[in-house]
Parts: C-alpha cells; sequence; structure tokens
C-alpha cells in the first residue's frame, strides 16, 4: 500500500468512526504509540540546597515530594488554606467564596460531594496512576458512556430526549453510513487507493460493523435489532422478541444526534476510567500528608524576584503581614493568569511576554443534590453522562452508591464558554434553578425532587482565574517552548506546560520534567 493509499484509508476511518478510531487504526499500522511516564529518579545531591516551591497543587506536591527524597529542602508557599488547588472536592458543610463575594455554604447530605474540578482519569494517565498505587489511593471505575443515557437535541418538533441505549443513534448512524459506503464501495466510487484485496476486506468490515444484510442494507429485523434493542425484548422458549425501527438518517442528520456519539471514542475518554474513592481529592490529601509539613498556608504571593544565587517571594501571610521565602531554586506551579500578574523581577523578557499570552477557560460546574436518585429509579441509568445542547450541556450520573435509597448528587451542569459567562454572573440561587430547569428538560422528576445545590464558575475562583492554559496553534508555537523552559534558577510548572492541558496528568508530568531538569541544573552548579 502506497503512503497515499494509506493516508486516504486513516481518512476514510477518521469520517466513519471519528479521530479516535483513525488514532486506533495508527497504532494498528505502527504509525502512533500510547504516551508513557517515566518515573523520576534523582539519585541524592540535593544535600544543602534548597527549592522554593510556588503553588501547592498536584504540580506543586509532586515536586516537592520528589525533591525532599533526593534531599532538597523545600517549602511551599499556598494561597489557600488547604493544598490540591483544582484537585477539589465540596462537600456538606464546605464553604466557598468566589470573586465578587458571592458565599456558599454546600449542604449536601453526608458522604455525597462534587468534584468542581478534575472529575476523572484515564486509565493510559500513567503518571497519576504511579501515585495512586505508590499512595494507595483507592480508584473505582468512572462510567463516562452509558447506552442507556440521553442525547438531547434540538429538532423540528422541538427537543427530545434519545436514548443512547439500544444503541438508538450509535448503531443507526453506524448502520446508514455503512449502507451508503458499502453501496459505494460495491460500485467502485471509492477513490481512496486500496487494493482488490483490501476493497474485499472493506466490504466484509461495513457489512459486520454496520450489521448490514447480505444486500446490504440497514433495515428493521431481529438481527439488528440484537444490537440496537428491540421493542419487546426476547423472553423464554417461544418468544424471539419484537424488532425495533431504525431511526431515519434524515432524522439523525436533522436533529444532529450524531454529534454526542463518538465522546467515549476520544483517546482520553476510553474505557477504563476511575475516579478517587470518596473524590476527587484524595489525591491531594495523600500528597498533602506527605509534603504538608513543608506547606506555607494562605500565603499569597505578590512578587518573585531572581537573583545570580537565589529566587525570593515576597508574600503576605494570612494575618495580613508582608514577609518574604527564598531558595537556592524555584519551581513555580501559579496558574498563569494569576501569575501574569504578579510582578517578576530578574526574569528575562521572553518568559514574562509568554506568561501573559495565554488565556484560562471559562468553565462552570452544578453539583445538584436530588431528594432521591430517579435517574436511576426512573430512567434505569447507572452513572454515565447525558448530552443536550441546552446551555448545561451535560448531566453527569454518579458512578457509586447505585440503588442506594438516599439522596444522590449529579454534576447537572458542565458548561464552558459565553454559557459559563452568563451563568456565572447569576446569583448562586439563579444558577441553581436554570440548572434544575435544564436538567428537566431530561429528567421531569428533577424539579419535584431538587434539594439543594452548589455551583462554582472557574473565572470567578480567586487562585486561578480560569479552567485551565487555553493554546491554540499560535501561542503554542510562539510562546510555549519559552514557558516549558528553564529560566536560570527558576521554571514553570502545571497543565500549562504540558499537552495534557486541563488534566491532572499534565500537571503531574510537568512536574516530574521539571524536577529532573532542576535537578540536573543544580548539580551541575556544585
Amino acid at each position: 500500500m502506497s503512503e497515499m493509499s494509506r493516508r486516504n484509508f486513516l481518512g476514510m476511518v477518521g469520517m466513519v468512526g471519528g479521530a479516535a478510531a483513525a488514532y486506533q487504526m495508527m497504532n494498528t499500522m505502527g504509525l502512533a504509540a500510547s504516551s508513557t511516564y517515566t518515573k523520576p529518579q534523582l539519585t541524592g545531591g540535593g544535600k544543602g540546597k534548597s527549592v522554593l516551591i510556588l503553588g501547592g497543587g498536584l504540580a506543586g506536591m509532586a515536586s516537592a515530594y520528589e525533591m525532599q527524597k533526593a534531599g532538597y529542602d523545600v517549602q511551599i508557599l499556598e494561597f489557600n488554606g488547604r493544598a490540591g488547588g483544582r484537585c477539589w472536592t465540596i462537600r456538606g458543610g464546605d464553604e466557598y467564596t468566589e470573586l465578587g463575594g458571592f458565599k456558599q455554604t454546600c449542604e449536601f447530605d453526608r458522604g455525597l460531594y462534587i468534584n468542581p474540578g478534575p472529575w476523572r482519569i484515564p486509565c493510559h494517565h500513567h503518571a497519576y496512576l504511579h501515585y495512586a498505587r505508590e499512595f494507595g489511593v483507592k480508584l473505582e471505575p468512572f462510567i463516562m458512556e452509558n447506552w442507556n443515557a440521553y442525547i438531547h437535541r434540538e429538532g423540528k418538533n422541538g427537543q427530545q430526549p434519545t436514548r443512547v441505549r439500544q444503541a438508538e443513534a450509535r448503531t443507526d448512524m453506524q448502520g446508514h453510513v455503512a449502507e451508503l459506503l458499502n453501496k459505494a464501495a460495491s460500485q467502485g466510487n471509492l477513490d481512496t487507493g486500496l487494493t482488490t484485496e483490501d476493497k474485499e476486506k472493506l466490504l466484509e468490515a461495513l457489512h459486520e460493523w454496520g450489521f448490514l444484510n447480505k444486500d446490504g442494507r440497514y433495515v428493521k429485523s431481529l438481527e439488528t435489532s440484537t444490537f440496537r434493542g428491540y421493542d419487546r425484548d426476547p423472553g423464554a422458549r417461544l418468544e424471539p422478541g419484537t424488532p425495533s425501527q431504525p431511526i431515519g438518517l434524515d432524522t439523525l442528520l436533522e436533529r444532529r444526534l450524531w454529534s454526542d456519539l463518538n465522546q467515549g471514542m476520544w483517546y482520553e475518554f476510553r474505557s477504563t476510567m476511575f475516579e478517587p474513592v470518596g473524590g476527587m481529592d484524595a489525591m491531594a490529601r495523600a500528597f498533602e500528608s506527605r509534603v504538608g509539613r513543608f506547606i506555607k498556608y494562605r500565603a499569597r504571593v505578590t512578587e518573585i524576584k531572581q537573583d545570580t544565587d537565589k529566587v525570593t517571594a515576597t508574600y503576605v501571610d494570612a494575618d495580613g503581614t508582608t514577609k518574604t521565602a527564598s531558595g537556592d531554586y524555584c519551581i513555580c506551579t501559579i496558574p498563569l493568569s494569576i501569575l501574569s500578574q504578579i510582578k517578576l523581577t530578574g526574569v528575562d523578557k521572553d518568559l514574562a511576554e509568554a506568561i501573559k499570552k495565554v488565556p484560562y477557560a471559562s468553565s462552570f460546574k452544578a453539583g445538584v443534590q436530588y431528594k432521591r436518585r430517579f435517574w436511576e429509579q426512573d430512567d434505569d441509568i447507572y452513572g454515565g453522562i447525558s448530552y443536550t445542547d441546552l446551555p448545561n450541556q451535560l448531566i453527569s450520573y454518579p458512578s457509586n452508591n447505585y440503588f442506594s435509597t438516599g439522596k444522590g448528587v449529579v454534576l447537572g451542569a458542565y458548561m464552558f464558554g459565553t454559557d459559563a459567562v452568563v451563568m456565572s454572573g447569576m446569583s448562586p440561587e439563579e444558577r441553581l434553578k436554570k440548572v434544575v430547569e435544564y436538567n428537566a428538560q431530561l429528567h421531569p422528576a428533577a424539579a419535584k425532587e431538587f434539594d439543594n445545590g452548589v455551583t462554582v464558575g472557574w473565572h470567578r475562583v480567586p487562585w486561578t482565574l480560569g479552567c485551565y492554559g487555553l493554546y491554540n496553534a499560535d501561542t503554542r508555537e510562539r510562546y510555549y517552548p519559552t514557558l516549558c523552559a528553564r529560566h536560570g534558577r527558576m521554571m514553570l510548572a502545571g497543565e500549562h506546560t504540558s499537552y495534557w492541558n486541563g488534566w491532572q496528568e499534565g500537571a503531574l508530568l510537568a512536574a516530574t520534567t521539571a524536577v529532573q531538569e532542576m535537578h540536573k541544573f543544580a548539580s551541575s552548579q556544585a
């Protein structure tokens, strides 16, 4: 197969199965490989040397953990009264005051919680899983894909929830597309450069992948229903079940039901995904138990100054007094959205400019406690995510405590962009009212069963002013290399210095590379 025909073939796979399918095919063909994580090996040499770490999120604590093992004296300055940064869980009794003064007190029942920041862990995030194993952080499956959940899209007759269950949307989309491709391939109209043998295998694959009959058509039948589900399920003995009617391709396209079908196929979202038992902050607490003695809490950094022999941070303490802390070296994990507002002295102009060029994503989450788990009891939905084109964008159902007769908490909204900004501009009470209204369009019981909730608009969170570093092609090319480089005795770390933006994996990988580079530099100074 020529290089061009490979490209055409991969392009066709991508059009039919999405980016994840194309990526998997590239792996099969030996053209791509999964990312790897290498455990940092700092073989001593840190004794008598100090490292100042700015920020006590995962990147900061991981940096401190690894460097203190190599003998360095470490100190962490953390803005909050807790460690973890965006690795954050809100439980009943917790209080949170956002920029602008809105204060919320969570009223969730005991054992219930919401993760306003990261909320899931892919199985290929090897750095995170390494520390989970080392620290004994217990993980449980996070249900990303549930074929019983809903896709909720505007159509000619208004918004109507459609089950992914019975593969009504996904299987029908595969079937219709496979039928069209089968016709085109059979008539020799696919200009893909495939060999005769490849074409025969493609036709065979389309029949199996698209559930086509012997005539190459996707139609209502018992065979098709074994994939998409039945109108009446099979029973015992002479009850084969009643086949279901596929959704027409025109309806699938008109209601844009295809737009959320590939969520579970994205590389980041493939099974198995995990979450820590009891809340996402389990990892933060595990790190904190090991490096908490090095953390100065409620320390708001106002200036960073680099000299030829040290880095000094000026900060305001909890009592309002101004103090300083210094280290021979500095790993700064403060988000760029905050760092861009801090006075920098002795830092080269390229770095100072790059820090100001990366915006942070606006994002909004709402954790809603309902009086009963109606999504399970009424709709047979156990975990997973329903997608909607309403402003709340999705509803994520808890992946634990199934069949509980008590209350339950769902992620009732996860919004980005303008919708997130508009929602965050409302009062907490108004936000929850709107979120419940949106939830009720998928689950009518939501209006009656609402109990309480808590909301977080990330661009109003004082210690980040945004969800994560938002790069485009230009800023990746022009500023990202500068942000990733060591600058004298100072180096940045965090999800913004990784290609895993917005993921804890990015923070941990950035910490790994930062401590290795800083240790190498420190060793050269001996």
